[in-house]
């Protein structure tokens, strides 16, 4: 059972249990699917958010008595695609043992270190810190979930009273308090005490709801949201966020701007670590971001954990009037901005840190607010920069619902703080796996839906890259896209159609690939095509078109990624894929052969005029890549074969038979040679030339 499909926004919460397919699962599987089910909905939790718990009887493999078991979601993980080993299984016996080793609320994150004692039949999956909160409370099902309408209720001055007028004593209410065993203990009283409840709201945090079985503990999940969002419907006061104040942009000027600022603002923020970029223009961002209350409701900050430790405690509102846009003023106010942000972090954590908080991590802002236009959200990674603002989306919707029926309360800086820098989750960062070589660059592929184009950007995301593909070929395109979505998932992949001898598609291609990921880092110039013909046959046509692709394309390809690069600030890497044929003449292929010495010297052109900003350009040169190849499937093939007095089918075995080493030249091991020139295995290589020929003593470089 994967992840169900995200439910649409506009359809009401309503229950998807099917009774015929819960009937076929066991008590651990009948947890999965309702877990899926709540996941699949944004509404009901965030991505990576809440927690589902059950507690089942079950066979020790020890004793080889029933003893009951707590499977509750592990550390990590998401609750829309968890899988069954996504949960941690302990002792419920030794669990309640662990209340004689509690020393109080100041020592209570060594209980943490407890929790591995507890584990059951030696299930590797590490128990959440959340463990605790369905552990205690006496209910066999649990649901911990974030669903805007209930954190909206939890965020609010008066959330007590609220709770209490809303729910009408079916849901109880504790404070703040951060999660941790201390509150474990706190939902077992309250539950044991009221067992007339069908869950918590917990102050600034979320929502907790039980049942004796998976379904009635999902149903009820539901209905408490559900009648949530109801009361706020009817109650929320008009206009939210007191009012439009800023008009909004149309769309296509909200878009232009956002590729425009993407990878200055990107350049600004990645000195450290490279960032990516992720552009939401949505209703509810523009809403906000356009209203009378945008400073000071961003100023509270968010509420919920989750939200701050995604987004830090509050975003960067920048100066900006949609009423009149002045892009060239906006990108001026950048460096103060930011300086400020940067500034007021820093204080914020001297004046918060412990003794024994980590060091200040990145002082950058992650959400970025445009009235008028939109929200920009960066990280480390593509989905990280996508995921933070869906929180904050969730924030506001949040705030919208806070401070439509009440007054909206972040939490105190002092806990938000503790969240941010426990300890807890520091060690969960400080285990997190090395990036790969190209984590957070941004690479350019032509020509990506051909043989070379596709090694080429498989090998670039296997090693942590993002990749927009292009292509003139649309369907080609479109199942090259699909076929590498595999690869490292649709966060990762974009493609744009256009055609490289065109100016403005071209600008096109680099303005998609701005706006999708927040810039350009390497450029890989792949667009090709083949002809052949001898001198007094050959038109002006096959001329013209080969000049077009393999020199103009790939002359404004490289003026447009050197320009973005250049505003960036980071450097850089462009790699031509050239062939044999720029440096060994054919006979028959003066237009070919020609475009592609063209494209030599292209190269070496754009590196010297490069290297000040650190943007580095080299050539690999293929010979002979067939397998795969769409120009190789067409007439030259042919043209190749008649050329050198050979059948069609016997042309990858004769170019085999004449390279020095005796080897066929693959996709992949152009792919390989890229890679090594757009990483920085290279760093120091620009204006040079690998052959990926397996050997051809008149192509040797002199």
């Amino acid at each position: 059972m994967g992840a169900l499909s995200e439910t649409k926004q506009r359809e009401p919460i309503t229950s998807r249990w099917d009774e015929a397919v819960a009937a076929t699962l066991s008590e651990p599987e009948l947890l999965l699917y309702r877990s899926n089910l709540l996941g699949s909905d944004l509404r009901i939790t965030n991505f990576g958010g809440g927690n589902t718990s059950a507690k089942i009887d079950m066979l020790d493999p020890l004793s080889g008595e029933q003893v009951e078991v707590l499977w509750v979601k592990g550390s990590g993980g998401d609750l829309g695609s968890i899988k069954l080993d996504g949960f941690s299984t302990l002792y419920m016996s030794k669990l309640h043992a662990l209340k004689g080793r509690y020393r109080g609320l100041e020592l209570e994150d060594e209980m943490v270190g407890y929790l591995p004692h507890c584990t059951f039949n030696l299930n590797p999956r590490a128990a959440s810190i959340d463990t605790p909160l369905h552990a205690y409370i006496a209910r066999r099902h649990v649901d911990h979930m974030h669903p805007d309408a209930c954190i909206a209720i939890a965020a609010c001055k008066n959330s007590k009273e609220l709770t209490a007028k809303i729910f009408e004593g079916e849901l109880g209410w504790l404070p703040w308090q951060r999660p941790g065993y201390d509150l474990g203990l706190k939902l077992e009283a309250v539950s044991q005490a009221n067992p007339q409840l069908k869950g918590i709201i917990l102050e600034g945090h979320g929502l907790f709801t039980w049942g004796d079985t998976s379904q009635s503990c999902y149903e009820t999940t539901l209905a408490i949201i559900k009648r949530a969002e109801d009361w706020l419907a009817q109650n929320i006061q008009q206009p939210v966020f007191g009012g439009q104040a800023s008009p909004i942009l149309p769309a296509s000027e909200r878009a232009a701007l956002a590729a425009r600022l993407m990878p200055l603002l990107r350049g600004k923020i990645s000195k450290d670590e490279y960032k990516l970029g992720h552009f939401d223009d949505s209703d509810a961002v523009l809403e906000f971001v356009s209203s009378a209350h945008l400073a000071p409701l961003a100023a509270l900050g968010t509420s919920c954990p989750d939200h701050f430790l995604r987004t830090k405690i509050r975003p960067l509102v920048l100066d900006f009037d949609p009423s009149a846009p002045d892009f060239e003023r906006l990108a001026a106010s950048l460096d103060q901005a930011l300086v400020d942000y940067r500034a007021d972090y820093t204080a914020y954590y001297e004046r918060c840190k412990r003794a024994t908080s980590p060091k200040v991590r990145d002082a950058n802002p992650i959400i970025y607010l445009i009235p008028g236009v939109g929200m920009l959200s960066f990280a480390k990674d593509k989905a990280t920069a996508r995921i933070a603002g869906e929180f904050y989306v969730n924030a506001i919707n949040v705030m919208r619902g806070a401070n439509g029926v009440d007054t909206y309360v972040g939490l105190p800086e002092q806990e938000a703080f503790d969240i941010e820098y426990w300890l807890l989750e520091e060690a969960k960062l400080q285990r997190m796996p090395k990036p790969k070589s190209l984590a957070g660059r941004i690479a350019l592929v032509t020509g990506g839906a051909g043989g070379i184009g596709q090694a080429v950007a498989r090998q670039l995301l296997q090693e942590g890259a993002c990749v927009m593909l292009t292509d003139i070929d649309p369907e080609a395109l479109e199942q090259a896209g699909k076929d590498l979505v595999k690869v490292a998932g649709k966060d990762s992949i974009g493609t744009v159609r256009a055609n490289i001898t065109s100016e403005d598609e071209v600008a096109g291609i680099l303005e998609a690939a701005a706006l999708r990921f927040g810039g350009v880092d390497l450029l890989i110039s792949n667009a090709g095509i083949a002809s052949a013909a001898p001198l007094d046959e050959t038109t002006l046509d096959i001329w013209k078109r080969n000049q077009d692709i393999l020199v103009t394309g790939y002359f404004l390809a490289s003026r447009a990624a050197f320009r973005i690069m250049k505003q960036q600030g980071l450097g850089g890497s462009m790699v031509f894929v050239g062939s044999k044929n720029g440096l060994v003449a054919s006979a028959g292929a003066s237009a070919y052969c020609t475009a592609k010495a063209a494209e030599l010297h292209l190269a070496r052109c754009v590196a010297l005029e490069g290297a000040e900003h650190g943007i580095r350009v080299n050539v690999v040169n293929p010979d002979a890549v067939i397998r795969g190849s769409r120009i190789w499937d067409g007439k030259w093939k042919e043209e190749r074969a008649a050329s050198n007095k050979i059948e069609a089918d016997d042309v990858e075995e004769f170019y085999r038979k004449r390279s020095m080493l005796k080897l066929s030249v693959l996709p992949e091991d152009i792919a390989e040679a890229v890679y090594f020139f757009a990483s920085d295995k290279s760093g120091k290589s620009t204006g040079n030339i690998l052959n990926v020929d397996a050997g051809n003593a008149a192509a040797f470089t002199r």
